[in-house]
């Protein structure tokens, strides 16, 4: 009788023993788990911003593709910096395309030879200014935008004539 009370501290102490470390095993088991689930969750928030990143390059492709098939060039009427509706089409195809990115853009106002060479200069950046300012009031930021004036110093056709002239008219977007 006397070794049945140290029998029973002993079977204390095993069943102590074998609980504890069953919770140990049960707890590895838990961290393993959640481990699993958190490298999981990880590659899966990966994987949606991957899929994200490739859309939206593929939407400002898109974008892109659109405003080049306007071409970068808008003409003007003689002695006018009014935009013209082709124009207009025109820029807000880039607008869309400058709103997703951060490129900057580029507008060289340009003349025919008719006119003094100050007044040339002039109407060249009314030109780049009425291009600019439209796509401003659109949503493209002005910091954005660099206009120059080249005047008729730059063009595109030689010589006189309607067909010459009208050519040269323009602002290209660069």
């Amino acid at each position: 009788m006397k070794y049945l009370p140290v029998a029973g501290k002993a079977l204390i102490v095993l069943l102590t023993a074998v609980l504890v470390a069953a919770c140990s095993s049960s707890a590895k088991k838990d961290d393993d788990a959640a481990a699993k689930a958190a490298a999981d969750a990880a590659a899966a928030a990966q994987a949606e911003q991957q899929r994200i990143a490739a859309a939206a390059a593929a939407e400002q492709q898109r974008l892109k593709d659109a405003a080049a098939t306007y071409g970068n060039v808008f003409y003007f009427d003689f002695d006018s910096y009014t935009l013209k509706p082709e124009a207009i089409e025109a820029l807000n195809a880039y607008i869309a395309y400058y709103k997703s990115n951060e490129e900057s853009v580029r507008l060289e106002g340009n003349t025919d030879e008719r006119g003094t060479r100050e007044y040339n200069m002039a109407l060249g950046e009314r030109r780049a200014n009425a291009v600019r300012d439209y796509m401003v009031v659109n949503g493209l930021p002005s910091y954005r935008i660099e206009t120059v004036s080249y005047g008729e110093e730059r063009p595109l056709a030689m010589g006189s004539g309607e067909s010459n002239w009208a050519q040269n008219r323009r602002v290209e977007l660069k």
